[in-house]
């Protein structure tokens, strides 16, 4: 039990990496250019944490095949919900201009904002849990790399609701809900896979490196892209070495 509910507090880090991110968005007034920089360089990061520490640790547990369906079958499932949420107003909520809809341009699409950030950070908490089914030790790379990842999506689509005119109540309530049921999500993937085979372990660890990869390039770097122009591609470099730094001094 008390396993149990330590793995929850870890899975809590990435969402306080939101909230920060979310505060400094609401409150403070970062430069687009600015926040552009931190996503890519967030950006940079994930990819290097998907491709080091999820899918190499899902191929080496349960094979290619496990691993490929996962990896696909969630992209074109993540694919399908994003495009749906997109429709209804979340297209840009990651965009830290004016790109959001406000609540009196496009009914509903406060809650399919919310929404689209929680089917985002979902698949990073469970990676975390996953990741404790191994010697039941928290992957500490994986925890970095998701808490540097989540300040710059927080900032980023914390400024957007700003400028579409969202309350406070609105944003706080967004990234405090998503931040417990991240913790809830990292109990789940423990609790719950560590009675599974290892093949379906691999192939729940490849989901979360698919929707993950689906999400950066859908809503996290359009935005790094537009904004950071030439330098975009070098910082996100910067990161995605960093997270692989990170990931050969952890192993």
């Amino acid at each position: 039990m008390v396993l149990l509910w330590l793995q929850a507090a870890w899975g809590f880090v990435p969402g306080a990496a939101l909230l920060i991110g979310a505060a400094v968005g609401y409150f403070a007034r970062v430069p687009q250019r600015v926040i552009a920089n931190i996503i890519a360089l967030g950006s940079g990061v994930l990819i290097s944490a998907l491709s080091f520490e999820l899918m190499d640790q899902a191929y080496r547990r349960g094979g290619f095949d496990s691993t490929a369906i996962g990896f696909l079958g969630v992209a074109a499932i993540y694919s399908a919900v994003n495009g749906y949420l997109s429709r209804n107003g979340a297209k840009h909520r990651k965009r830290s201009g004016h790109q959001q809809p406000s609540e009196s341009q496009q009914g509903g699409s406060g809650l399919a904002i919310a929404a689209g950030s929680l089917l985002d950070g979902i698949p990073e908490s469970i990676v975390i849990g996953l990741s404790m089914l191994k010697g039941g030790a928290v992957s500490l790379v994986a925890v970095a790399a998701i808490f540097l990842s989540n300040i710059p999506e927080g900032l980023s689509s914390t400024a957007g609701m700003r400028h579409a005119g969202r309350s406070i109540a609105y944003v706080a309530g967004v990234w405090v809900g998503i931040a417990v049921i991240s913790g809830i999500a990292s109990l789940v993937g423990y609790a719950v896979f560590q009675h599974f085979s290892a093949e379906v372990v691999a192939a729940a660890t490849a989901v979360a490196a698919g929707a993950i990869l689906a999400m950066l390039a859908d809503t996290m770097m359009p935005e790094a892209f537009e904004h950071a122009h030439d330098l975009a591609g070098l910082i996100t470099v910067v990161g995605f070495l960093a997270a692989f730094v990170l990931s050969k001094l952890g192993g």
